[in-house]
């Protein structure tokens, strides 16, 4: 077969397509080039709609480690092939060796507020790259499980609290997510529903763990008017973080007149993503409940 300049030019675009795709897929570290030396990846999954709304995942693991399959990856590609784009954020926390070892009593290790620095970290560059990515940066939102819950409902309630410039990072956009979606979340970590481990995740050991810091990320008491629309869900039957710490959230919010969707499922327990196997027929509707939600709130058309 012999090649025209027609074909050529053909192939060559392409390449040049799929080499973007490729590159796109791959991990960012979103600290490199910064003061920050962690190594921190955000790995998108791009929806292929133009001029896409887009969503951080943050996955739950007690703020010690991450269940990346489940509530990462799993839920990224929900939402991609649902023509959103996803950025899976694997956040700093406590580690499985701090968790064991306790290690954090004699040196800092990761805590609070390395989370809330990566999510804003996050949502600037996906602003700053919007056009790179092929979505649209008046749609930027993030969802998260568990403890990645309590850090989703902090980027709502924390966007203007400035740990950004410590590492010499100065956003020249927005650090304020469109939209939130805490999925079965930790909340307080003052009321008597905490969730210790996660508590001890976020803000490290001993003296570390003071009552002023307990009030300080217990995000009920924090709830403010100009936060994001919220989705919010939870199930009662939930073995791990006890369903008061949504309905905590859910009290304040209405209090303050913000406008939320609150579903709370009898049964579904706890850990399941959008996972259809790990949960029940009940909370599993929850997918197209949020879906519906943001078809609602004028993020999607479909």
């Amino acid at each position: 077969m012999r090649f025209t300049t027609n074909h050529k030019a053909f192939l060559l675009l392409i390449i040049i397509l799929y080499s973007a795709y490729c590159k796109a897929q791959t991990p960012i570290n979103i600290w490199e080039g910064t003061k920050c030396k962690a190594k921190v990846e955000l790995t998108p999954y791009l929806a292929k709609s133009k001029d896409a709304p887009a969503i951080i995942v943050c996955p739950g693991g007690s703020y010690f480690w991450h269940d990346m399959e489940t509530e990462g990856v799993g839920v990224a590609k929900w939402l991609q092939d649902n023509g959103i784009s996803a950025f899976v954020l694997k956040y700093r926390v406590g580690t499985i060796a701090g968790f064991i070892t306790h290690h954090r009593i004699l040196t800092r290790g990761n805590r609070y507020p390395d989370m809330l620095q990566d999510i804003q970290r996050s949502i600037q560059l996906i602003r700053d790259n919007s056009d790179r990515y092929d979505i649209n940066p008046d749609k930027i939102g993030v969802i998260g499980f568990s403890a990645g819950g309590h850090l989703t409902a902090m980027s709502g309630l924390f966007f203007d609290t400035d740990v950004l410039t410590q590492l010499g990072v100065t956003p020249t956009v927005s650090l304020k997510p469109n939209f939130i979606a805490p999925i079965y979340p930790v909340v307080s970590f003052s009321a008597p529903c905490t969730h210790k481990r996660s508590r001890r995740g976020a803000l490290g050991e001993g003296k570390a763990i003071s009552r002023e810091m307990k009030d300080s990320l217990s995000l009920e008491k924090h709830v403010r008017v100009d936060m994001p629309p919220t989705f919010l869900m939870n199930c009662v039957d939930d073995p791990i973080v006890k369903y008061q710490n949504s309905e905590l959230l859910d009290s304040a919010m209405t209090a303050m007149g913000v406008k939320h969707k609150y579903i709370q499922y009898k049964t579904g327990g706890h850990g399941f993503g959008a996972t259809e196997s790990k949960t029940s027929k009940e909370a599993i509707q929850w997918k197209q409940e949020f879906l519906s939600w943001l078809k609602e709130i004028g993020i999607t058309n479909e």
